[in-house]
């Protein structure tokens, strides 16, 4: 029970301190070796070097190219003017007074396409700053309206969505990324609606919010700016590109040598989303400057070097997340905690799958990781209990994923803190909106899922 309680309060003060604005760099280490002293005494260093730093550096390892590029990407449409142009015509399409509604279906649009969500954040950043400012719309908000259309029902409820939430489940319960369509729809919908109504209440409320703190946007523009075709081709560039290696270019690739101990031995299908990310975003940026190359040739070098700059941070404080999560999980009182999940809601194994895998992930700070987390752990027991009780593994599926898309954001979330760095604002700042879109309202979306699961089953 001490361990329990142990764990608890690490958790507690990683949220508490994030928000307060302590640095993770130190908080996250100093909390789970602090969590390792009072739950065991010990081993502190072996904790540190052969637990957190391990697991911080397979994260920086593994996708440090994506916030690298991601970020360079998105300096690239900022500097370039892109982003400038791209706000304009999406609002003069949608009207002056559907900001709002333009970020959140721009960030639907590439991560349902299959950008990876911290790519979104880096390349949507520049539009939506441009689009609230010339709204005159609260910049606090946009934290949150990034996490509505990037963090929740793109990548946790609609069908066929390529995000690694949608993907984990499947070799646990024989499913595919289509699993329960229209469970997924109906999902999906509640969280899109809900998260606009609430951000549109939220602006109203506010009120107008002139950015004078924020540099004009003509003073960091060329003069000349692009034309829209040549604005949204590189986005446009990306999803294609993304697609095409994803399913048609890496798949054809002879990738026998990954089986080689130099190559670590990998699984081209678990590198295959990654690599192609890599290619998608390099590309895209290539052409984004050939294509701007007038405008971005003078002070093409600094801009490079600003975008990867930029990076840094978020990938240092997203992987110190993660060791926390992984030294938090090696702690023995954790097992009893998974074990205690299976318990809840009785003979509905529903209940105890959505619940299980939305502390597992609160706990993680990470949906992936809990839902990962859940699976290898209790994959094969929620199968069996689904059988007995006449539950399709569809809806397992789909129940797994949405569960993951809730607790997850907590303050200590890596996406949360990526997201709140690259926007340049605080958890006290913007958190509250997205804990409402990103966390209640997915909550309150996965509640209505389990209840129409257990009634009517899956379609």
């Amino acid at each position: 029970m001490f361990g329990i309680l142990v764990i608890i309060v690490a958790l507690l003060g990683m949220m508490f301190l994030a928000y307060r604005g302590l640095s993770l760099l130190l908080l996250a280490p100093a909390l789970a070796l602090l969590a390792v002293w009072a739950s065991q005494g010990g081993p502190l260093l072996a904790s540190y070097t052969q637990i957190f730093m391990r697991s911080t550096g397979e994260f920086i390892i593994q996708f440090f190219p994506l916030f690298m590029l991601g970020a360079v990407f998105g300096k690239l449409i900022e500097v370039s003017g892109s982003a400038q142009v791209i706000a304009k015509a999406i609002t003069s399409g949608l009207g002056p007074d559907r900001a709002i509604l333009a970020v959140i279906l721009t960030c639907a649009l590439m991560t349902y396409g299959g950008v990876s969500l911290f790519v979104v954040a880096f390349a949507v950043w520049p539009i939506a700053s441009a689009l609230f400012r010339e709204s005159g719309l609260p910049k606090v908000l946009i934290p949150a309206t990034i996490a509505l259309g990037a963090f929740t029902f793109t990548m946790t409820a609609l069908p066929g969505t390529p995000a690694i939430q949608n993907s984990i489940p499947m070799p646990y319960f024989g499913t595919t990324t289509f699993a329960a369509p229209g469970l997924g729809l109906i999902t999906g919908t509640l969280m899109f609606a809900l998260g606009w109504a609430w951000l549109e209440w939220r602006a109203r409320r506010m009120g107008p919010a002139p950015w004078q703190d924020a540099t004009p946007v003509k003073d960091t523009l060329a003069h000349s700016v692009p034309s829209l075709a040549v604005a949204l081709a590189p986005l446009v560039l990306v999803l294609v590109l993304n697609l095409g290696f994803t399913f048609v270019i890496i798949p054809r690739m002879n990738t026998d040598y990954l089986a080689w101990p130099e190559f670590g031995e990998a699984d081209v299908v678990s590198l295959r989303g990654v690599w192609s990310i890599i290619a998608a975003l390099t590309i895209a940026s290539l052409t984004l400057v050939a294509l701007n190359w007038r405008r971005l040739s003078d002070g093409l070098s600094r801009t490079l070097d600003e975008g990867a700059k930029d990076s840094l941070k978020p990938i240092f404080n997203t992987a110190s997340l993660v060791g926390f999560g992984t030294v938090i999980a090696s702690l023995p009182a954790f097992s009893l905690i998974r074990d205690w999940v299976v318990t809840i809601g009785g003979d509905n194994p529903l209940i105890s799958l959505a619940v299980g895998t939305n502390i597992l992930a609160g706990m993680t700070g990470s949906a992936s990781g809990g839902m990962s987390i859940a699976l290898s752990t209790l994959g094969e027991t929620y199968m069996q209990m689904g059988q007995e009780a006449g539950i399709s593994p569809d809806l397992l599926h789909r129940v797994t994923a949405v569960a993951t898309g809730g607790l997850d954001a907590l303050p200590h979330n890596g996406a949360v803190i990526t997201l709140l760095a690259i926007c340049g604002l605080t958890h006290r700042e913007a958190y509250k909106d997205i804990a409402v879109v990103a966390m209640l309202i997915p909550i309150i979306s996965l509640i209505l899922l389990v209840t129409i699961g257990t009634f009517f089953g899956s379609f």
